[in-house]
């Protein structure tokens, strides 16, 4: 495969630009304090408040121990709360602490203007069709996960 071949190669774009929005990301992100992945953690919180923990790491694809390191220090930093299930008493209900929210609102403008600035260039319309596209690779790779999986496997 030439150099040429290789820029245009889907596999090697895509992973590309997922490495040089993750790093713009983080840079950005350093100034509140907190990693991708603990912004990540409170995102889907705020979605799911209330999520034990296994179900939050199955969100994330994560580990549990990674979680619970994760969970860990926002617990530490006061961004995130965990309370005793009602009806479990080996889990955890997740919630967040009035202190994120301010965090969580700075978070979504960073991204929004990171988002901005890399789809600078492309009018309203592009930007709707590129996004557009993407989420049809993205139907049709998770498709395509389904199919492989092995017999007796349940798909995601």
């Amino acid at each position: 495969m030439d150099q040429k071949e290789l820029d245009r190669s889907i596999g090697f774009l895509a992973h590309d630009v997922s490495r040089l929005l993750r790093r713009n990301f983080d840079r950005r992100a350093k100034t509140l304090g907190l990693t991708r992945s603990q912004w990540r953690v409170l995102l889907h919180l705020q979605r799911t408040e209330g999520i034990n923990q296994a179900g939050l790491a199955d969100i994330l694809e994560v580990e549990p121990i990674t979680l619970t390191r994760l969970l860990d220090r926002l617990n530490e930093a006061g961004w995130v709360e965990r309370r005793a299930d009602p009806n479990d008493r080996r889990a955890w209900r997740l919630y967040l602490t009035p202190k994120t929210a301010p965090v969580l609102e700075r978070m979504r403008e960073l991204a929004t203007d990171m988002g901005d600035e890399a789809l600078a260039g492309l009018s309203p319309p592009e930007r709707d069709r590129l996004i557009d596209q993407l989420l049809l690779v993205k139907a049709n790779l998770c498709g395509r996960e389904a199919e492989v999986k092995a017999p007796g496997e349940a798909a995601e």
